[in-house]
């Protein structure tokens, strides 16, 4: 019978002044009662227009009559189809700008919780199936993918059910790219991660680690060397940028890169770490959007007093509008309308940061309205610690490595959008080393889009 509620199932989560005391997942899931009552709320549109806006095209109506009639493992199996990582995309993915606001549902009400149904479906699967993902029959084809982030996770995953001996290298000791270094515990647990990797390994993906392409091997080496037919290059956009205003090589400043990977993958949070990261009696986070909400969030579980500085309003912050609710709860400050013009300090550490009051003008190039200095207006906020969150490029080490290979002046490699080919024949590339830093699901689909073009040029060459 449908439900014809106007609203979401609640997801069950921690109480915001116990999570941010601790590291532990915040979102519980949903349990079976709560999965099938929330899926009963689709209509299963005839056009499927939640679909569409799918990067990576999951079945979702398909996938969620399944839930509907307590099927779980089937559900699994539809999803699973389409992407790699659906517990990881359960969690992490911009459903509300995604494939729930194209939810018809949504019209008069809330949208169907496709993204909680996701993760319902997925860990379902991870706690009850004991069953290994069977390894394709080699096709006799070699294909090397660099970076084991979620876009080259994604195209491993989809060469891998072709028959391709996948290889993926990782600068990192661990797998798993941004979902490893950059993304809380508290929003994804890295057992949630590993177990999607694993599922890769049983595919027959190899993986190894702490191999810096550029350094410790070349593209070239890998395609006339060790006999690597195509390459993906999903490297990411892991160099941080600064805001160059004075005093950003004090003491007690980190970019939101380095700060988050201390506590994410060195676990520098735990109190037997090896990794020492700045515990912040008052920290200033610089940005809005997803990795400043998580820097903050993280931050305040390190027991600091912490003040997010935007030089935009509220309505502009780019982050999710979840991340910002949950941060709020977790008495995360925000000072809007202001911009950090100088770091001040005593004896080399922070003291202080000196900010413009700022004022909203016409819409800039972005659609967004553009901040303008509001004159003889500054404000000082007392930190100790500076955490700059304001965005990332691509490292520029593999394009300083790879003859002939294109790239825009901010450092995105240049591609085909239907295709993600370089510049270079046989060599492709997705995700935030071609876009700058997305979302996880919009560099899964373009991991799978290179996949596809691999998979066609690699038959083209087998035919010629």
């Amino acid at each position: 019978m449908p439900n014809m509620s106007m609203v979401k199932n609640e997801m069950p989560s921690q109480e915001p002044d116990v999570r941010n005391k601790n590291f532990l997942e915040v979102a519980l899931g949903y349990t079976e009662e709560q999965a099938i009552s929330e899926a009963q709320r689709c209509l299963n549109c005839k056009h499927k227009p939640c679909v569409s806006g799918c990067p990576v095209q999951i079945d979702i109506p398909a996938f969620i009559q399944k839930v509907a009639e307590g099927e779980f493992e089937e559900a699994y199996k539809i999803i699973s189809k389409s992407s790699s990582l659906p517990a990881v995309c359960g969690r992490v993915c911009p459903q509300e700008t995604q494939c729930e606001c194209k939810c018809v549902r949504g019209i008069k009400g809330e949208p169907v919780a496709i993204g909680r149904l996701e993760r319902f479906v997925a860990d379902y699967h991870n706690a009850h199936s004991t069953e290994k993902a069977e390894k394709p029959v080699s096709n006799g084809h070699k294909a090397a993918i660099i970076g084991s982030g979620p876009s080259g996770l994604a195209c491993a995953g989809d060469l891998a059910k072709k028959g391709y001996d996948v290889t993926i290298f990782e600068a990192l000791h661990l797998a798993g790219g941004v979902l490893v270094y950059g993304i809380p515990e508290f929003r994804l647990p890295k057992s949630i991660v590993q177990k999607e990797i694993d599922g890769l390994k049983d595919l027959g993906v190899k993986i190894e680690t702490n191999m810096v392409i550029g350094k410790t091997v070349s593209i070239d080496e890998l395609m006339d060397e060790f006999g690597f037919e195509t390459v993906f290059i999903g490297s990411g956009a892991g160099l941080p940028r600064f805001m160059n205003i004075p005093g950003e090589n004090l003491k007690g400043v980190y970019s939101a890169n380095e700060f988050l990977t201390r506590i994410n993958l060195m676990k520098a949070y735990k109190p037997d770490s090896t990794t020492p990261v700045q515990h912040g009696k008052k920290v200033v986070v610089v940005g809005g959007g997803n990795v400043a909400m998580d820097a903050a969030r993280s931050a305040k579980r390190l027991g600091a007093d912490v003040y997010i500085v935007y030089r935009r309003t509220e309505k502009e912050l780019p982050a999710r509008a979840e991340e910002v609710e949950h941060a709020k709860e977790e008495g995360i400050n925000f000072c809007m309308l202001t911009n950090p013009i100088e770091i001040n300090g005593k004896d080399g550490w922070v003291s202080n940061v000196h900010c413009q009051v700022m004022e909203l003008s016409e819409p800039d190039e972005s659609g967004r309205a553009k901040p303008v200095p509001k004159e003889g207006c500054t404000v000082d906020i007392e930190t100790d610690c500076v955490i700059m969150s304001i965005g990332t490029s691509p490292n520029p080490l593999i394009k300083s490595t790879t003859e002939g290979l294109e790239t825009q002046k901010w450092g995105g490699i240049i591609v085909d959008e239907e295709t993600g080919l370089t510049s270079r024949e046989g060599v492709y590339a997705g995700g935030d080393a071609v876009t700058g830093a997305a979302t996880v699901i919009l560099a899964m689909g373009a991991g799978k889009t290179a996949a596809k073009a691999m998979d066609e040029y690699m038959q083209s060459k087998a035919n010629a």
